[in-house]
């Protein structure tokens, strides 16, 4: 009697190895967002350090880690191997949170934010990759988008506790910075039940090479992630977003917690049934329609003069984010080979993160100069660009994995 390949069991309705990885990423997304929504806090009350300084942390460690997510992604390929470099960046970042509770300067905060960031520059496209390659591609949107609810849910508990925690921390929120290192030991631990599949042995020819000729040979991919980009410029930073409800009449402080729950449980709650439509319509739609969908948000935080219509907002940000966050990951793992899955979702991130970066420099400074309505002009206006150029770069340059 022939054998047959016995199936592999899933946990959840998804295989093992997207059920831990959505393990890995809630602990270390509930102790990383832990330290951040402290942090702020810490370096200006504790340390004594300007406003600025916290301004200046962020933007170099997440340039940092948006080109280190190129060449890690590149370095997985040519290893042939995701899981020990994901392995590493995630033990690099839980690391620096012990530290983070003896450091009594701003230039040690400073070193250690930026080490934290190395290892997200190092873990994101190796797992990204992972996750590519545990999945068949026709659950692949699926697979991302129960990782990425898996990751919002950590980084929405992660402030939760914190602001529990807070009354309790007289030694200057130090016990939050033990409290997330401990969570984060168990992402790292997580990683022990994630299989890795044996890849062949690539020839010294076949390794991927870094340089222009390898964009030059994949420009459907290149194009696509541009339009990305663009659109990216006119997202504004969800931290920015939140302040259009402290501008509401009689509006309360408590009003920018709420509605950061609101947009993160919308988020939680759509991402898996939304990959799975994805799964089905394809990807090419699914992206275009929550592009939509933040362009009409940004319109409609303009006019909102009242509570319902703020939640509203919220709501159709978070349906945006889960549209398209784990959905432009899973399109750029069916677009490029399987001997560049990583490489791909490099520039992937980095693509993201520097859009990210600069769409929070420019419609910070016209909230700034000009005021909220202005930047939320600009965000629907670059938005509006970026959609347009997506939806014609992958009608042009369609490759045959987008026809659903």
């Amino acid at each position: 009697m022939e054998n047959t390949p016995r199936k592999e069991k899933s946990i959840l309705g998804f295989k093992k190895n997207i059920f831990y990885l959505g393990l890995v990423s809630f602990f270390n997304d509930f102790s990383s967002e832990m330290v951040q929504s402290v942090m702020p806090i810490f370096i200006t009350s504790v340390l004594g350090a300007p406003v600025f300084a916290v301004g200046l942390i962020e933007g170099v460690a997440d340039a940092l880690a948006s080109v280190l997510k190129l060449f890690s992604g590149w370095f997985s390929d040519k290893l042939g191997k995701r899981k020990a470099p994901a392995i590493w960046g995630y033990s690099l970042s839980v690391a620096t949170r012990a530290f983070l509770a003896s450091a009594g300067t701003f230039g040690q905060v400073f070193g250690l934010r930026i080490i934290d960031r190395v290892g997200k520059g190092l873990r994101s496209a190796p797992r990204d990759a992972l996750i590519v390659d545990s999945v068949e591609k026709s659950e692949l949107s699926k697979s991302f988008g129960f990782h990425r609810a898996m990751d919002t849910l950590g980084a929405t508990l992660g402030p939760l506790l914190a602001f529990a925690l807070i009354p309790l921390s007289h030694d200057g929120y130090r016990r939050i910075f033990w409290i997330a290192f401990v969570l984060g030991i168990f992402a790292v631990l997580s990683f022990v039940c994630v299989k890795e599949k044996k890849k062949d042995a690539l020839t010294p020819a076949a390794k991927p090479k870094l340089n222009w000729a390898l964009f030059r040979e994949h420009t459907a991919f290149v194009s696509i992630v541009g339009s990305i980009f663009i659109f990216g410029l006119g997202t504004l930073p969800i931290g920015l977003v939140l302040l259009r409800s402290q501008e509401l009449a009689g509006a309360s402080i408590a009003n920018v917690p709420f509605m950061y729950f609101v947009y993160s449980l919308t988020f939680v709650l759509v991402a898996v049934p939304i990959g799975k439509l994805a799964d089905r319509l394809g990807e090419r739609r699914v992206i275009a329609s929550g592009f939509l969908l933040a362009v009409l948000a940004y319109v409609f935080l303009v006019k909102a003069q009242s509570l319902p219509a703020l939640i509203l907002c919220f709501v159709l940000l978070g349906l945006y984010s889960a549209a398209t966050d784990g959905i432009q990951r899973a399109l750029a793992g069916k677009l490029m080979s399987k001997e560049l899955v990583a490489t791909g979702q490099g520039f992937l991130n980095m693509a993201i993160g520097f859009s990210s970066l600069g769409a929070g420099l420019i419609g910070g400074t016209l909230w700034t100069v000009y005021g909220s309505h202005a930047a939320f002009w600009y965000a629907a206006l670059a938005s509006v660009v970026g959609l347009v150029l997506f939806w014609y770069v992958t009608h042009e340059r369609k490759p045959a994995i987008l026809e659903v």
